[in-house]
Formats: C-alpha cells, structure tokens, sequence
C-alpha cells in the first residue's frame, strides 16, 4: 500500500474490501475510475497468499484489460510470493499451457482461450478458491456466456465469487442470482452513472459533417484524444483521415494482432500518439492517464457503453470532455443513453461558421474517395458492404459458420477472420474471443439483411443507403425497417 501510495481507500474499496476479506461474495458496482481493480485485488491476493496451486481466477472480457489487472496484480502481489499466469488469445497457447502447468497462484484470463484450455485438458481449475468477474456486462454481452459456464463447471463449487462493473444491467443481476451465494451489493453510485467530471456534450451533424467537426474539436486543443466508432472498417478510415490531417494516431480493433494492440495502446501512453481511434474493445477497464477528451464518432452498440466510453476521461478524480455526433438516426440510442444515465445530454451548436470547420468539409467534399466513406455514413448503421442475399441457402457446414475458407479448405475450429476487403495477406486463426470481437464490431452477420437491434434501441425509421453499391437486388427504400440484428 505504501508502494501504491494510498492514503485512504476509495468508497467502493472501503464498502467491497472488509466483506470480500471476510469470505463473502460481493457484486461491486462504482463510477469508472473509482479503484474498482484494487477493490478486488488487494483481498484477492491477501487470501491467495498462503494457497499452494492456482487458488485465484480473474475473468475479464477483452485482452487489453487482462494484462492491465495483471501488471497491477504483479504489482501488489510479487512482494508476497504471488506467481501469475495469463491466458489470453492472439498469443502461444503452448507457453501459456506451461506457464499454467507451473502451479501460478493467479490465473488471470480472457473467458474465451481459457475455455479452449479446459478443451484440451490443459487447465485444471479444482483448486480455485476465489473467482473474479470484471466487467461482467461486457463478458454476457459478447456472447461468452457458454464459455463461462464451462469455466464456472470446471470451479469447485465451494468458491468465493466477487463481481465488479460500472453497470449491472438485467442479464448481469440474473447471471449474479445464479452464480453467487448471498452476496453483498455494494452499489456506490448507481448503475449507468456516468463520470462526474467528464463534461458532456453532443452535436446534431449530418453525416457529411462528422470527419470536418473531429478535426474541428482536435484543432482547438492538444488534449490527449481517444475516439470510438463502431466498426473496425469506420476505424481504419476515421484513422487514415487523421494521418492525412497531419495527427498521430493510432487504432485498435478486433483485426489488429496482438502485438499491434499492445504497440497502439503503449505508444498512445507513452504520447507517442496523440489520438487512438477504437471500437468499444478499448471502452472497459483501460487505464490510461489523462486522456483530455473522448469522442464518440458513433455512438455505441448498447447505452451502457456510453458510460464506459466515456468512463476513459476524467478518471480518479481529474477533468475530462467527452463529445459526442450524433445524426437522425440516433435519436432512440440518445433517449436510451438519457434513460439509463437519468440526465440529458446537453446539446451544443455545431461550429459551422468556425473557418477551420469550413475548410475541412470543403476538403472532405474535394476528395473523391470520400464517396465510399459517406456511403458508409449515410447506410443504416448495421449494414455491412455485402451482396444481396440469394435465394438458394448453402448446405449446412458442421462448424465456423459464415467463415471464409483459405484455399478451398474448410475452415478449422479456430477459422480466420471474416474480413473480406479487409484481409491483407494470411491472417492468424483466430480464437473465441476473437470471434466474439469480430460478431461485436461486424455491422451485421453474413448474409443477413440490415436493420435495427433486438436489444438495444434502434431509429424505426432510417435513410436508405446502398450497402455494397451493387444493382443486383431490391434496394430498400428511405425508411423501411429492416430485419437484422446488432453485430456482437
């Protein structure tokens, strides 16, 4: 503690600790950047301290949050003889398998890798004392939730479990009513409540005016600057056009290697880059210090990642801007965003008489290739650039589903990515997790039609837009719905 150079515990580590030293299973939730991590790691590695074997399990849903709990759990836990290992994919299975062999007593790990290890009978989980489930949201949101409850099958049934998130959405409280054993609840701030010193605003811009107001925003300040959209292909553009804009930056989404991710994110630290375009794989848990501003290009997939995008600013106590674009078509999300955080987003006027605004959407018009991007940007934001859907269906494949296949040859369990344009070469296989990120930041499944999510709010009412530029099937007309479903 005194390495760490804490003088007086948060509030969720002063309500989480005491009950999670005492035995007891815990749901946590707390504005982001409050010290949920340290609120669950500081008993975890007390406990786990005098266990033999793997004796503590973190659960977390991306790879990025994965390694940043475990340098903090290195941290806090190399001076009591804590051992490590992480198991995360787009890395050696095999190092990991014998870095797991060795007995660590911490196994920090993504839901989806860890599985593939139980699979191969290379994890033996009887041991676990203690299992942490941070951002679970995120977690039964991407659709580990099979993954999951292998993982949980694998776990002695006499275990602690505590649970951490900003939010706890329905799927967590039910997930949590099943999984632990009269927990304390812990609810320092309600859930969905946004960081308090993150000023908020929101722009009503056309879908032309987007690119001009970003470079706008970047012009008025040197602030740090994180930007989100939704899509891995909306990323590498917004990316291209900042390089073009004279800005160095760099971009992490489910396609980027691993190695690529961790450049990305270290040199986006180290000031190396002064923006870093992502998709919601960056919008949990990253701890990075002063990022002056968060720009949502697009809004998210789901409202309570709002507040975790945002969440990226103003953390552990400092100031922060988080400004949103927003066109017609998000007029349901922003009600959502509204409901869940019980506030309204106050609006701000697009600085269209600004010279450097005008200058930028002149430039943006000039550019012929511009015509792809606001393709993209006036399409119904599900809609992938994907031929019209054919009547005669494919035979049924016994596995990997909508992959594209290498040389003729079916894919294998772990198939490679579904990047079509996208694919630069060979492609590494990719695991679970990797799909999972692939279905979150894909606008829609093969083959399926465009349209509004199941499960998160979704405008009825939309322009129409040319998917893929092709002639060879009806085009829906401005305003028809749709039938398609949120990537995930």
């Amino acid at each position: 503690m005194r390495r760490a150079r804490f003088a007086s515990p948060t509030p969720i580590q002063a309500q989480a600790i005491p009950p999670a030293l005492a035995g007891r299973d815990v749901i946590g939730c707390a504005v982001t950047g409050t010290g949920k991590t340290a609120a669950y790691l500081l008993p975890l590695v007390e406990r786990v301290a005098s266990g033999p074997g793997p004796t503590g399990l973190v659960l977390a849903p991306t790879r990025e949050l994965v390694q940043q709990i475990a340098g903090e759990a290195a941290f806090f836990g190399a001076p009591r003889g804590i051992t490590q290992a992480v198991v995360i994919g787009g890395t050696d299975m095999a190092a990991q398998i014998e870095a797991v062999r060795q007995k660590p007593s911490l196994v920090l790990a993504t839901p989806g890798r860890l599985a593939d290890l139980l699979k191969t009978g290379a994890v033996n989980l009887s041991a676990v004392r203690m299992l942490v489930l941070d951002e679970a949201d995120r977690m039964l949101e991407m659709g580990f939730t099979p993954e999951l409850e292998q993982v949980l099958a694998a776990l002695p049934r006499e275990r602690q479990t505590l649970l951490f998130s900003a939010t706890l959405s329905h799927n967590v409280t039910r997930f949590a009513q099943e999984t632990l054993r009269k927990p304390v609840r812990v609810e320092v701030t309600p859930s969905g409540t946004p960081a308090a010193r993150a000023a908020q605003r929101v722009y009503e811009v056309s879908s032309e005016e987007k690119y001009p107001l970003l470079i706008t925003l970047l012009g008025r300040d040197q602030l740090s600057t994180l930007v989100f959209t939704r899509t891995r292909e909306r990323a590498e553009k917004v990316q291209d056009y900042l390089k073009r804009a004279g800005h160095k930056t760099a971009t992490i989404h489910a396609d980027r290697t691993q190695g690529q991710r961790r450049q990305a994110l270290e040199g986006f630290r180290r000031g190396q880059y002064r923006c870093l375009v992502a998709t919601d794989i960056a919008s949990r848990g990253l701890d990075v210090d002063d990022i002056g501003h968060v720009i949502n290009f697009d809004l998210p997939h789901s409202p309570e990642d709002y507040v975790h995008r945002i969440g990226r600013t103003a953390r552990a106590g400092a100031s922060g801007r988080a400004s949103s674009f927003i066109t017609e078509r998000d007029e349901e999300t922003v009600s959502a965003i509204e409901r869940i955080t019980r506030m309204r987003l106050p609006r701000v006027e697009v600085p269209r008489e600004d010279a450097a605004f005008r200058a930028a959407l002149a430039a943006f018009r000039a550019r012929s290739e511009d015509e792809e991007l606001l393709d993209a940007l006036d399409a119904p934001r599900t809609a992938p650039r994907t031929a019209p859907r054919t009547p005669a269906r494919p035979a049924p494949r016994p596995s990997g589903e909508g992959k594209e296949t290498r040389g003729g040859k079916p894919p294998r369990r772990e198939a490679t990515g579904r990047g079509g344009a996208q694919a630069h070469g060979t492609r590494r296989p990719k695991g679970k997790e990797d799909r999972r990120e692939d279905r979150r930041e894909k606008a829609t499944p093969r083959g399926k039609s465009p349209g509004p999510s199941r499960s998160g709010p979704r405008g009825a009412k939309r322009p129409g837009g040319k998917a893929g530029g092709r002639k060879t099937g009806p085009s829906r007309g401005a305003g028809a719905p749709s039938r398609g479903r949120r990537g995930r």
